[in-house]
């Protein structure tokens, strides 16, 4: 039986602790869906498609075992999503201790929503600690550089959206 993981986020954009994340992942499972969220309530640069789309390619680029990850998007429960995909295990990466008390919550409340799914924490390498997608959209929007903090394709988009601010 094949191993599926749910890897979900905002995505907005992906970095390279993203894709750290997701390397480490296809370490251990055998299917991996990045699971765009889509939350209305929540202001984002790129669209749910822009975002899928462009993560899609860097995952051609960038990622060996690409083939074994699909790229979706859902916005209801994600363990509604898991259980719907046959997936068993929700995937999250860790930054600092701050992430830790959110997660865990999280955790928690899916857990008590499906006792069939696990949720498993990655701690992201330490190149990628302290990278988050809003400190480089907050960094890129002043005009600092984010190279290396992101994908080549991913810091050329954050230049087309800047500049037409």
């Amino acid at each position: 039986m094949k191993k599926i993981a749910v890897y979900p986020g905002s995505f907005d954009p992906i970095t390279n602790g993203h894709i750290d994340i997701i390397e480490r992942g296809l370490r251990i499972f055998d299917e991996l869906v990045v699971l765009v969220a889509y939350n209305p309530n929540k202001a984002s640069l790129f669209t749910v498609q822009e975002r899928m789309d462009l993560i899609h390619e860097v995952l051609k680029e960038s990622v060996h075992d690409w083939e074994r990850v699909r790229v979706d998007s859902f916005a209801g429960l994600l363990v509604d999503y898991a259980r719907n995909t046959g997936a068993g295990v929700i995937l999250r990466g860790l930054r600092a201790v701050s992430d830790f008390e959110y997660e865990f919550q999280m955790a928690l409340i899916n857990r008590r929503l499906n006792r069939d799914v696990e949720t498993v924490f990655l701690m992201t390498g330490y190149k990628w600690f302290y990278t988050s997608s809003n400190l480089i959209k907050e960094a890129a929007s002043l005009g600092g550089s984010v190279r290396g903090l992101v994908p080549d394709l991913i810091h050329r988009k954050l230049q087309e959206k800047f500049a037409k601010k």
